[in-house]
């Protein structure tokens, strides 16, 4: 053999081949090609060895495939068997629609300016707010309390009752329609429709003593602004009672103060004139003069404080002024107050309640948990993966030698 045709991947054996081939080959390279063809020799052994091709995976697993097949069909009835020992679950399901913000009393807060973005202001819509109202925990002790789901879940603390309700319930909120559906799993058909029912009642129990709607919100604020300038109304008006009347309250609140003060000495006038009509019928002494002499003596004397001066008139006339337009821009206040209070209480009675029922929870008919067929399908695949790796590994070992 040609030292100069001698391959240098040989295949033909172990260390007696290379032995041959040192005989046959010249000195030069005896002491280098030969030890390195050795080497090679021995490495493209080991990497015919190790390497793993998929024509071989897939007769590894051809080779097994009865097993793999009985076993998938086995493990799927078990899985089928242990779904049906498994408890049914039911699922009841309601969907309602939150009521909508109304929009009647917009143009009337437009005219607040400022005031709009106090009452309604950060207002979002109210749909996740319901969702979260019905998973919190007021709402979540309360239907514990009403069916009794400490000993439903045979739960020994509160906490762990809550959880597991919070895990059966589903609360969701349409992304298109918004509407709020609530589902409800629980062993009992019956059960389960009740809970999703009472959720809703929940809900409406809330939402009758929580300010959650725009309207409420804004009602709530109106009514507390309403009160605090009632009370500021009403010590303005006894301040300015107090006052007096002034010729520069004249000048500075023409009509006002005329109409105030003409008012008076009309009523003056009008009891002087019933006065001496009455002399001309009746004695000085009569009970209808004294009432009559009376009354009049107590119309001058409102109409003598009314024009009274104090020692510096100046002053005077400034803190009345002062105290006139305070009375007069509470006054202004609370009939706004007034008439943005009135129009949140009519939009309020227009939503309140009217968290309508699209679909009423009834009981369901047929389970919804346990799957069979999810379960048996499950099985069997598991099962077949775990038997084909069972089968590549075994090939394995057996192609390689000992």
């Amino acid at each position: 053999m040609d030292a100069d045709h001698v391959p240098v991947w040989y295949r033909g054996g172990g260390v007696e081949d290379v032995a041959e081939l040192k005989d046959v080959m010249p000195e030069s390279t005896k002491q280098s090609d030969v030890r390195l063809s050795g080497q090679t020799l021995t490495h493209g052994w080991e990497d015919e060895d190790d390497g793993v091709d998929l024509m071989e995976l897939a007769a590894a697993i051809g080779a097994r495939w009865k097993v793999i097949l009985a076993g998938s069909v086995v493990a799927g009835m078990l899985g089928f068997g242990a779904s049906s020992l498994m408890k049914p679950v039911y699922t009841a399901r309601t969907v309602v629609m939150p009521p909508q913000q109304q929009g009647s009393a917009a143009a009337a807060l437009g005219s607040l300016g400022a005031l709009a973005g106090l009452a309604g202001g950060g207002i979002k819509s109210p749909v996740d707010q319901y969702i979260a109202l019905m998973q919190s925990v007021t709402v979540s002790d309360r239907l514990i309390s009403r069916f009794r789901l400490m000993d439903v879940y045979e739960a020994e603390l509160h906490s762990v009752a809550r959880q597991t309700l919070l895990a059966n319930a589903i609360i969701s909120a349409g992304k298109k329609d918004g509407l709020i559906s609530i589902e409800v799993d629980d062993h009992d058909p019956k059960r389960a429709a009740e809970m999703a029912n009472a959720y809703v009642d929940e809900l409406r129990l809330m939402t009758n003593t929580l300010a959650v709607s725009e309207a409420q919100q804004r009602r709530r604020f109106f009514e507390q602004q309403l009160e605090i300038t009632k009370k500021r109304l009403t010590e303005a008006q006894v301040t300015l009672q107090e006052s007096g009347f002034s010729a520069g309250v004249l000048r500075a609140e023409p009509k006002a103060a005329a109409d105030g003060y003409a008012r008076m000495r009309a009523e003056v006038t009008a009891a002087e004139v019933r006065l001496q009509t009455m002399r001309r019928a009746l004695a000085d002494g009569a009970p209808e003069m004294q009432q009559q002499q009376a009354q009049l003596a107590a119309l001058r004397s409102e109409l003598a404080k009314l024009e009274q001066r104090e020692a510096s008139p100046a002053q005077r006339d400034i803190g009345y002024i002062g105290r006139y337009r305070d009375y007069k821009y509470q006054e202004t206040l609370f009939d706004l107050y007034a008439k943005q209070f009135e129009l949140a209480r009519l939009d309020e009675s227009r939503e309140g309640g009217l968290i309508q029922v699209v679909d009423v929870a009834t009981a369901p008919d047929r389970k919804s948990k346990p799957k069979r067929a999810m379960y048996a399908l499950g099985a069997a695949v598991l099962a077949g993966m775990l038997l084909s790796v069972w089968a590549v590994v075994t090939g394995l070992r057996a192609r390689r030698p000992v």
